[in-house]
Parts: C-alpha cells; sequence; structure tokens
C-alpha cells in the first residue's frame, strides 16, 4: 500500500460543506441535500455495467473482490468496550450544539460491543466489481476515478446494496478467511457502522478530538483539497487503530438515522427500512479541519448522491 501523499483527483464541484450539509437541525439537513431519491441528480444518469477495469490493483485481491490484501481482507477488530461520544464546548472550541450529549452532559460514555471496520473506503475497484456481478444501476461518476480511490458519489441505498451483495459473496467464498466465515455463521452482517462504532474507531477512547491527537494535521488526511485521493494514503501511526481516512477523502455513510443525542443504539438496528436521513461521518476532501473531527456529524436522505460522500463497511453482530 501506497501511503504517501499523492496528487488529489480533481473535481468540478469546488463547492464547500457549508453551502450543502451544514447540519444545524434535521430541516436544514433536508434543505441543503436535497430531495431523497433513489435517483441521481439531474443530467448525471446511471450505469448498469462499469467499464473493464485492470485485473491488478497493487494492494488489494483480484481473487477476493478487490479487498485488501490482508489476513482479514481488510477488516479491523474493534474490542468491545467504552468511549467518550460527542462534542464538549469546554474541551473543543469548534463543537456545535447538535454534537453536545444532553442539556445536562457534554459527552456520554457509550459501551460498543466488539465489531469490525473497513480499514479503508470501499473503493471504485471493489464497488466496480459489485455492479459487473449484479447488473446494479449505479451513477455513471462512479467509474470516473482510478480503481483504488474511494467510489463516489454514492447513495446510501447503493451503500447498503454493496454491503448485502459482499456479505453473500463472502459466505459463500473458499477465500472468505475462516474467523470471517464464523462470525457469518453465528449471524454477523457486513452493513455500514453505526455512528457510534465509527465514532469509536476514529478517535479511541482517550477522547481525542482528530483520530491522530487534537490538533488538524495536513500530513494525515485529505481536506482543503479539490478532490480525492488514493484510499490509506496518509499514514496514522498515532490513530487508535489502523484504519485510515476516518477524517477527509470523502464522507462516509453510517447505518444510524439521525436523531439527536443522546445516542440510542437500538435506533440502528431498527431503522434500516425507514424512510430517515442516515448520518454521515467524517468530512470530506474539500471541508476545513472543523469537518474532519471525531464528533463531527451530518445527514442527508437515503437517495442523496454527491461527489464528497462514499462509505466504508463494517462487520456488527445485529
Amino acid at each position: 500500500m501506497n501511503h504517501a501523499k499523492g496528487a488529489p483527483e480533481r473535481s468540478i464541484s469546488r463547492v464547500g460543506l457549508t453551502a450543502l450539509i451544514a447540519l444545524v437541525s434535521i430541516a436544514a439537513v433536508g434543505m441543503y441535500m436535497g430531495p431523497s431519491s433513489s435517483a441521481a441528480t439531474s443530467g448525471t444518469g446511471s450505469a448498469s455495467a462499469s467499464p473493464v477495469g485492470p485485473e491488478q490493483v497493487a494492494g488489494f485481491r483480484s481473487d477476493a473482490w478487490y479487498l485488501p490484501d490482508t489476513e482479514l481482507l481488510g477488516f479491523v477488530e474493534i474490542s468491545e468496550g467504552p468511549f467518550l461520544m460527542g462534542g464538549d464546548v469546554t474541551t473543543d472550541p469548534q463543537a456545535l450544539d447538535h454534537e453536545r450529549w444532553s442539556a445536562a452532559s457534554a459527552q456520554g460514555m457509550v459501551n460498543v460491543p466488539t465489531f469490525y471496520i473497513g480499514r479503508s473506503e470501499v473503493t471504485v475497484a471493489q464497488f466496480r466489481a459489485f455492479v459487473e456481478a449484479t447488473g446494479f444501476a449505479a451513477d455513471v461518476r462512479v467509474f470516473q476515478a482510478p480503481p483504488e480511490y474511494p467510489v463516489r458519489p454514492i447513495s446510501w441505498t447503493d451503500a447498503l446494496a454493496y454491503s448485502r451483495w459482499l456479505q453473500s459473496e463472502m459466505e459463500a467464498s473458499p477465500n472468505t478467511p475462516p474467523v470471517l466465515r464464523e462470525l457469518f455463521s453465528e449471524g454477523w452482517r457486513v452493513t455500514l457502522p453505526s455512528e457510534a462504532e465509527w465514532e469509536k474507531a476514529a478517535r479511541g477512547a482517550d477522547g481525542r478530538l482528530y483520530p491522530w491527537g487534537n490538533e488538524p494535521r495536513a500530513d494525515r488526511a485529505n481536506f482543503g483539497e479539490t478532490g480525492t485521493m488514493p484510499v490509506a494514503s496518509f499514514d496514522c501511526s498515532e490513530c487508535p487503530y489502523p484504519v485510515f481516512d476516518m477524517s477527509g477523502n470523502v464522507w462516509e455513510w453510517t447505518r444510524s438515522p439521525y436523531e439527536p443525542y443522546p445516542y440510542d443504539a437500538s435506533d440502528d438496528r431498527e431503522s434500516l427500512e425507514a424512510d430517515a436521513l442516515w448520518v454521515i461521518r467524517g468530512g470530506s476532501y474539500q471541508d476545513s479541519a472543523r469537518e474532519l473531527r471525531a464528533a463531527s456529524r451530518a445527514a442527508a436522505g437515503p437517495g442523496v448522491r454527491r461527489p464528497f460522500i462514499g462509505f466504508r463497511v463494517a462487520i456488527s453482530r445485529f
């Protein structure tokens, strides 16, 4: 895997996050993000087949859906335990009101059961394998970037469809590591991370503001730029877990419907078929350091496709 910072992929749009996705209230998000439609925005079209890509992508397995070439195909175990969730303006002057836990407490302690999360965002090559196998009607723009870049623009329904397909493939394949096969046999699922799972993977248990510490760093994330970069372009030895791009590159969908805090894990299990606004996390290539904070949260409708939104997958027990 190449962890040196490369030239960002150029994007047509340079519109800032604040103008499109600022989350002051749930009503504001609906206005800024536009209608919740399963179709792409006007003029973008869709594709039921993708261009033929390279047979090999460095650091990824062509015989295993182009997942990372690691022991667990890029999935990283996050052990059970508590962490501090939310934003506290006394320790984080950039914290916003909707990141506050409650009237009585700025942050809340949440115990998250063991789960596994993808070490990097889902790539163009990985999503292309899904589209070629299923004929899924993806937005034509998802194939414009090189295979090792994060796939975008992706809707919440696109991301969930990919997750369900990947689980069915992994359950049936001899290339799936035994550890993961056992998890599937016990009822674990490939899915999107919950909001709490995502935040714990990003900040660990010590309450840090960013995955690497308490100050923004241009050598740790792709932000304030004009386009995305290959996944895992930045080393992060200070991060609590060996996962990449938890801040910057693209916003990432979660399986959590947007609700005011305190966080309630039951929402993540019971609402997947609801017509909700779904939480996105992490900030993107075009955002400021404020949106990259681990506590930063925004939301969008399930059919919204924007060039700054992608996703990563997790394996969780429901």
